[in-house]
């Protein structure tokens, strides 16, 4: 079987060699509809997993994320703490426009901490 299956490869090479224009058009159509082919394939039927980044084994330990999100919530706590001695500070009547621009800025920095960004 391995010598009909070399004998058979050496026939197709040999009717490349012989017609490459033939040889050059049925390679270019295999080529275009295997294109065509794997466009459809990505546009109708899309992976799940083809656009996800998986960070190396090395670095994806359970630590890390425990780590990030300790750091989240406490970054949140303080922007509470701040928010809430602007309160306090409204409640006074004696805010300020930058501290309004600053109530802005902690609401923003709150919500993407939040959200996980």
């Amino acid at each position: 079987m391995e010598t009909t299956l070399k004998q058979k490869g050496q026939k197709w090479l040999q009717w490349a060699v012989q017609n490459p224009k033939k040889f050059f058009t049925y390679s270019m159509i295999l080529l275009s509809v295997s294109f065509i082919g794997s466009l459809i394939q990505g546009i109708f039927f899309p992976s799940e997993t083809a656009f996800k980044i998986r960070p190396p084994v090395l670095y994806s330990k359970n630590k890390s994320s425990q780590n990030l999100s300790v750091n989240n919530d406490k970054e949140m706590e303080k922007i509470v703490q701040e928010l809430k001695t602007l309160k306090v500070k409204r409640d006074k009547n004696a805010l300020k426009k930058e501290d309004s621009l600053r109530i802005d800025y902690l609401f923003n920095q709150y919500q993407k901490l939040k959200n996980g960004h």
